[in-house]
């Protein structure tokens, strides 16, 4: 069914330059991928934190000002308005909250979609009051000639989904936020539907214990306001997506639907990947599903790493038969797989 790459892992984080001196690549996460100018592409999620010491608690914070639009705050352990508990995430500063590793978009390009270069600079780094903790796990749709990337954007007022576009991946138009938190894992259909917009994204559980974090769909007018939203794909318990599925690259047309290649956690946060079919004329209706894994973490790098037994994709190329599936492992390195669209319907109930 699947047929990882030879070479995976095809990048590290020792490979990939550090935005300014001073900070470490920590990982590298879930790509987005297209292809453009005869090449393919990935929009690299980067997570950077800077060098720590043994007396102080640095964090990575975006700012304008500077020449890379980030900087470093430093902070003694022994300084009475730091508030640095047993997570090592984060901190309080002065009533203040900030992450201790910061993500931004990178572009990477391969002539053979196996060997790649990688920008020594980020290409999108976080904008405005939505987005002061980074910009993560980028998805890229390409619709009516112009690619739409849709991404979570962080910031301590939580996180949502966020909407770029562009035409030459020199110039970007930013639309904001088209939904709010808590919100993410939000993939693009590539064409109207019956003169709409559609959009796959992840609501998540809320503090009451209310709800689920499913997949629901919804649709629109502009690709900006969003409405008629419907719970499509739920958990299954005692599956292995029994606590929390998501979407992942945009859906591809078939003679027989649009298939969604998504993610699915356990109760053991152990993710895996697994398809469902959506109707053509109807993307709110489920036609056939993964019963078991797709792909699942079995090799070494998919095992172990900065957070082990994780498979997760953005980024899906269609050749014909052959999709090609980029998915970050155990969050950590950058991995290739190849399917066959025929084999992966006939698995489908």
């Amino acid at each position: 069914m699947v047929q990882r790459f030879d070479q995976n892992p095809l990048l590290h984080p020792q490979t990939i330059a550090p935005s300014m001196e001073g900070l470490v690549v920590e990982c590298l996460l879930n790509p987005g991928a297209f292809r453009f100018q005869g090449k393919t592409w990935l929009l690299l999620r980067v997570a950077e934190r800077p060098v720590q010491s043994e007396q102080e608690v640095s964090a990575l914070t975006i700012d304008p000002t500077t020449k890379s639009g980030l900087s470093i705050l430093k902070r003694r352990l022994d300084d009475p308005d730091l508030d640095y508990g047993e997570d090592p995430r984060g901190f309080t500063y002065k009533g203040q909250q900030y992450l201790t590793t910061l993500s931004h978009l990178r572009l990477a390009w391969s002539e053979d979609g196996i060997h790649f270069q990688v920008a020594d600079h980020p290409t999108l780094i976080g904008q405005g009051p939505l987005e002061t903790f980074g910009i993560e796990d980028c998805r890229i749709t390409s619709i009516e000639g112009r690619y739409y990337l849709t991404y979570t954007a962080v910031s301590g007022l939580g996180y949502g989904v966020g909407m770029m576009s562009t035409e030459d991946w020199q110039r970007f138009e930013r639309h904001g936020m088209i939904l709010p938190p808590p919100n993410k894992d939000c993939a693009l259909f590539p064409e109207r539907i019956d003169g709409y917009y559609y959009a796959l994204h992840r609501p998540t559980l809320g503090s009451e214990g209310l709800g689920g974090n499913n997949i629901w769909v919804s649709r629109s007018p502009d690709l900006i306001h969003w409405g008629e939203h419907t719970c499509l794909l739920k958990t299954r318990p005692g599956c292995w997506d029994a606590v929390r599925v998501g979407a992942g690259a945009a859906p591809t047309r078939t003679g027989e639907g649009w298939l969604e290649i998504y993610h699915g956690a356990d109760e053991h946060n152990r993710y895996c990947l697994g398809a469902v079919l959506l109707d053509l004329d109807d993307p709110t209706r489920v036609l056939a599903r993964s019963r078991q894994p797709l792909l699942e973490p079995t090799a070494a790098y998919e095992k172990t790493g900065f957070f082990g037994n994780v498979v997760f994709t953005n980024g899906v190329i269609e050749d014909g038969d052959t999709l090609t599936v980029y998915y970050g492992a155990s969050d950590e390195v950058i991995c290739g797989a190849t399917f066959s669209l025929g084999e992966i319907l006939r698995t489908l109930e």
